[in-house]
């Protein structure tokens, strides 16, 4: 599949990997679709790339439509790429008691359900498409996590969400098989992101120093170069990719 004049949904696209795949994919001839609840930044980064900007929370039906009309609206919708989520660190059992339920459930409403939501409306917009002379009428990738197979403590709301994000991939991927429609996940490690960039400094060195190679953060560029990867091979399909210079977590 060529990029050149298709539509693409990114989730999260206002900041960190989404707005480096956005980026990429504007840059490449594509019309990007930038979802996301950060409004400003979302709009700005829109108007530099010449896309547009729909605010979106993934977890939400109406604003997971909105996004994919938006898309449609433009063109033939080929492409969504999940990167919107969030990262709450809190043990099973802390100082101040038990995991709050109900940043358990916030996390998995947007890390997973989230994710599901913005795959099954986009997948359904596509199975309409004319499809490309490949056969396949769109592709759908996701971000996971290192943490999926490796969390941490603290982890547990996260992990949970990306193993689920991990878990699903292939069952996705053979549902839509007669659609033409792919299903693909990355699984980054650690990655230079807004996330990361509010730990301290010293915390920051030491987990790039952790990475065996290359020993450094990961980059939007570097998530955004295996994205342009995965549309353009037609064979890469129901995987989970790690992204993550063969590093491995350790307990905190």
């Amino acid at each position: 599949m060529q990029i050149k004049d298709k539509v693409f949904i990114v989730t999260g696209g206002a900041s960190g990997l989404g707005e480096g795949t956005a980026r990429m994919l504007a840059g490449a001839g594509g019309k990007v679709v930038i979802a996301d609840m950060q409004v400003e930044r979302g709009e700005a980064v829109a108007r530099e790339i010449g896309g547009a900007f729909v605010k979106c929370d993934v977890s939400s039906e109406a604003d997971g439509q909105a996004a994919v009309a938006k898309a449609t609206s433009l063109g033939k919708l080929m492409g969504l790429v999940n990167c919107a989520g969030i990262a709450p660190a809190e043990k099973t059992v802390g100082k101040s008691g038990p995991h709050r339920l109900d940043v358990y459930t916030k996390t998995i409403m947007v890390n997973l359900v989230g994710t599901f939501n913005m795959i099954r409306l986009a997948a359904a917009a596509m199975s309409h498409n004319e499809p490309e002379d490949t056969g396949e009428r769109g592709v759908l990738i996701s971000t996971a996590s290192v943490a999926a197979y490796d969390g941490q403590i603290g982890q547990a709301a996260y992990a949970a969400s990306k193993g689920g994000v991990v878990g699903m991939t292939l069952p996705i991927a053979r549902d839509l098989a007669r659609s033409g429609i792919r299903n693909m996940t990355i699984a980054p490690g650690i990655f230079g992101t807004p996330m990361l960039f509010g730990m301290p400094q010293e915390v920051q060195d030491a987990l790039a120093a952790s990475v065996p190679f290359p020993s450094r953060l990961g980059r939007p560029e570097d998530y955004a170069k295996l994205v342009r990867q995965i549309i353009e091979n037609d064979m890469l399909n129901g995987e989970v990719i790690g992204l993550d210079g063969a590093i491995g977590m350790a307990p905190r």
